[in-house]
């Protein structure tokens, strides 16, 4: 295996230019992370962060960007998860249309290391909470559907919560139907136009997001304590 000193060389590179890309890519990720609410960024853009420099090495980004993670693990106390893009499912007999661009298959964000309880009390933006819980129903909703529902049938669901589709001065949210939307661009869903013999139809998937472990197995783990809930709650009746 390589030393740091033998990896550098072969990128013809010194300790300093390293640190200096180092710290623009986690820079841009920490600053590009609060400014699109958590979406998460393509392994293109910070490949074209480095390269723009001048820099032409062909294994230069992936380079960087392992160390940029392990920093932003050490010191800034995150995980850079790599996020694999999902596709649509198949939909036999029937054409398709993926409202993805399907350009870049791998990007990134960034989870918080710290314990829950730490988490919560000193870096938990209690101002958006109200989108964590809407994420969590949309998601849940969609994950008891088998992880696929149209369009019209999740709407159903939400109604009987409030939430409307057409609603655009929400207390809360705003905009409903552009706050489904933003989970859409945070990778927790994917949304797909299927074109039937009875017009177009529009389904909601889970995405690489919501289909991650760590939050796939919570979705899992807080459903199954409502249904145990309901359940008790039945049985007490």
């Amino acid at each position: 295996m390589s030393s740091p000193a033998e990896i550098l060389s072969q990128l013809d590179i010194s300790e300093q230019e390293k640190d200096k890309l180092v710290g623009e890519v986690i820079r841009y990720i920490l600053f590009k992370t609060e400014q699109n609410s958590g979406c998460p960024i393509k392994r293109e853009e910070l490949t074209q962060l480095i390269t723009s420099k001048g820099y032409r090495q062909r294994n230069l980004p992936s380079y960087i960007i392992i160390e940029a993670k392990s920093r932003l693990s050490s010191i800034f106390g995150y995980e850079l998860r790599e996020l694999q893009r999902s596709r649509p499912s198949a939909n036999t007999g029937r054409a398709s249309q993926s409202q993805q661009s399907v350009g870049d298959a791998k990007s990134y964000i960034i989870i918080s290391q710290l314990p829950s309880d730490v988490y919560a009390r000193f870096v938990e933006d209690k101002s958006s909470s109200h989108m964590s819980g809407f994420t969590f129903v949309v998601v849940g909703i969609i994950h008891l559907g088998g992880g696929r529902i149209d369009e019209e049938n999740l709407w159903h669901h939400l109604r009987r919560l409030g939430l409307h589709e057409n609603e655009e001065n929400h207390p809360v949210f705003s905009n409903t139907k552009q706050t489904l939307e933003a989970l859409v661009q945070q990778r927790y869903l994917q949304k797909e136009k299927v074109n039937g013999p009875e017009g177009n139809t529009v389904y909601y998937e889970l995405a690489e997001r919501a289909l991650d472990a760590s939050i796939n197995d919570r979705i899992k783990e807080y459903v199954a304590q409502i249904v145990q809930r309901d359940a008790v709650s039945l049985e007490a009746d």
